[in-house]
């Protein structure tokens, strides 16, 4: 495993570089953290040069993850390749989109969930979701997330077989950022941040955080931990979002309401409507990369999501087309929840053999296939347009 570790050194020096020079980590989680801080590398081409030089004798999940980091870092480096092959090297997976029709059913399905509760689609269908949810003032979160974590621990470990132990830190940050809560850490100790300008918290949405961070990343990333703390792991062991786990990490933390809770209506139309909302985005994100003009893209988002405001529109399209961290990134989200909602859907063995294997490795887009060769095409099958015409 020494190339292995070799390429976990090279990150653990770029890592230290970017953060340095006040930019984005390279690593949201270290499942294998080891004492003292990094030397930071000199600069990013020294880093690019080494993680090729690695490249050239590596092979299976280290080969897809220098395949990954080379493709992001040159990105940093001012790479623009197309967004299909930029997204095929970083998160493992197509971007052929998906076709409208099948859009337009998953807008129905969130429809049908929200006039089950009473509730009509139109600018204040979002609003009127979050009061029925149970609006929670934000000096109370914390406390409630935890209380729902501890609630629905048991099952979500019934379902994966996980046995890890962690720590739970929760943090306030007030960040000009697409994010309104985030995870990250090392070990065994999982920090929660919740960016306060961005979150408007509510007793069903506690129980979506819970299960989404705590549940999903936090107790999945020290379950990756234990696992590369008994065994000598192939897999690097550190995690990236811009690396091809990330779309069954994202995938299941959003999906997890519909293999738990699926008696919970008010929570499941919220995860309903985020599903359409995640391919609608996905059509924008083709859309922008394909040289629609933005004004074009925002026009198609009002229509499609008439409670989205300009502010999150341009940040959405901004994120989508400028940001080489977003730009792979946020395909993960559409690619993910999609497939991990039929695989809910689906349920029988194949979903029980699924969800405990998503909590033993950092499952790939071709991971996921394997385990499930029925299932949906990860990415989309296709559609004949970006946008819908």
């Amino acid at each position: 495993m020494r190339l292995r570790d070799e390429t976990e050194r090279v990150l653990r020096a770029w890592n230290a570089h970017e953060t340095a020079r006040g930019g984005s980590p390279i690593i949201d989680f270290d499942c294998r953290p080891e004492g003292g801080e990094p030397e930071p590398a000199s600069d990013r081409l020294a880093v690019h040069r080494r993680l090729a030089e690695l490249r050239a004798d590596a092979a299976g999940p280290v080969a897809a993850r220098l395949d990954a980091d080379l493709a992001y870092l040159g990105a940093l480096l001012g790479e623009r390749p197309p967004l299909g092959d930029y997204v095929r090297r970083t998160q493992g997976c197509g971007t052929a989109g998906w076709p409208e029709e099948y859009v337009a059913e998953r807008g129905d399905r969130a429809r049908a969930a929200l006039s089950a509760l009473g509730i009509g689609w139109g600018p204040d269908a979002n609003a009127e979701l979050r009061e029925l949810e149970g609006p929670l003032d934000v000096r109370d979160a914390p406390d409630a997330i935890r209380q729902a974590a501890a609630e629905l621990e048991p099952a979500v470990r019934e379902a994966t077989g996980s046995t890890a132990e962690y720590t739970l830190t929760i943090e306030t940050a007030e960040v000009d950022a697409y994010w309104a809560y985030w995870l990250d850490g090392a070990g065994h100790d999982v920090r929660l941040r919740l960016n306060l300008p961005n979150v408007a918290f509510t007793e069903s949405g506690a129980r979506q955080f819970a299960l989404h961070e705590v549940l999903g990343h936090g107790l999945q990333s020290a379950s990756l931990t234990e696992r590369a703390s008994a065994e000598d792991v192939p897999w690097v062991r550190l995690l990236s979002v811009h690396a091809p786990h990330q779309v069954m990490l994202e995938g299941l933390a959003q999906a997890w309401p519909l293999f738990l809770l699926p008696g919970d209506r008010v929570l499941t139309a919220r995860v309903r409507l985020g599903h359409y909302v995640q391919l609608v985005l996905a059509q924008v994100h083709r859309a922008i990369n394909a040289g629609t003009p933005a004004a074009e893209c925002a026009a198609h988002l009002r229509a499609a999501v008439p409670w989205m405001t300009d502010k999150a529109i341009a940040g959405a399209l901004a994120d989508r087309g400028a940001n080489p961290e977003h730009r792979s990134y946020m395909w993960a989200y559409p690619a993910g929840m999609d497939w991990f909602a039929a695989l809910a859907e689906a349920g029988g063995e194949t979903s029980r053999e699924v969800l405990r294997a998503a909590y033993r490795a950092p499952l790939t887009p071709s991971d996921l296939a394997a385990l499930w060769p029925d299932g949906p095409v990860i990415g989309g099958p296709g559609a004949p347009s970006a946008l819908p015409r």
